[in-house]
């Protein structure tokens, strides 16, 4: 059983995210500040955590700033900003995801468990049977699955879990024409509603991820009114 580190200022969030990853069979622990929450930490690391960024006393950017001082759990960020500064930075620290308020229990479980499958593949170096699971290799860009790492020509680009599965949705097959439609149900639940602008957002967000190593970078083709496609460079 995975223990799994709640903490947010918002008392309503931590009862119900709680309940439900409770009754998803995780065990949790729920902490209203990041100083109660490191305070914790420091004496039994969860095996990750979940951050709300704007808190009292610690707020989530200082946490993960001690966290990553001594550990490498996975960790994911819950923030209600529209501004992206937070968003980059925090990936930059090194947070693994982030997801948005308002946001649905059930897509914050599916990024919980797939960080989690990656963390443990991390450790134990295992790497099961299935195509899914092999590393990837389109041109430039390399995709490891089970490690959650990207790189293109040589240099590793940090993606958060939607951002990995639209770019690998994209590279498994060159040159065809993925729709809108066809990457919601790849980063999202079909129980999950999204409008076509969230998923423009995060191919907007990746290729500017994909350009801090490559200002040239490319491969992501738009075709208006269709979708999206990938080019083999």
């Amino acid at each position: 059983m995975s223990r799994i580190a709640l903490v947010d200022d918002d008392r309503n969030i931590l009862t119900s995210v709680a309940m439900t990853l409770e009754a998803e069979g995780f065990e949790v622990e729920t902490y209203n500040d990041g100083q109660a929450a490191l305070d914790a930490f420091n004496k039994k690391l969860p095996d990750m955590a979940v951050l709300d960024i704007k808190m009292p006393r610690m707020d989530g950017m200082d946490l993960l700033q001690r966290l990553r001082q001594k550990s490498d759990m996975p960790v994911i960020f819950l923030t209600s900003k529209d501004d992206e500064i937070d968003e980059v930075l925090g990936l930059r620290m090194g947070a693994d995801d982030y997801v948005k308020k308002p946001f649905s229990q059930r897509l914050l479980v599916e990024r919980i468990r797939a960080l989690l499958r990656r963390q443990e593949a991390i450790e134990t170096g295992e790497r099961p049977d299935g195509d899914e699971n092999k590393v990837m290799v389109r041109g430039e860009l390399t995709m490891d699955p089970l490690r959650h790492s990207v790189s293109w020509k040589g240099k590793n680009v940090s993606l958060t879990v939607t951002e990995f599965l639209l770019l690998q949705a994209l590279a498994q097959r060159p040159g065809f024409v993925k729709s809108r439609d066809q990457l919601m149900d790849v980063a999202y639940d079909d129980q999950v509603y999204v409008d076509d602008r969230t998923i423009d957002s995060h191919i907007k967000r990746l290729r500017k991820k994909m350009r801090t190593v490559d200002d040239t970078f490319g491969a992501i083709e738009t075709l208006y009114g269709i979708g999206y496609r990938y080019n083999e460079e």
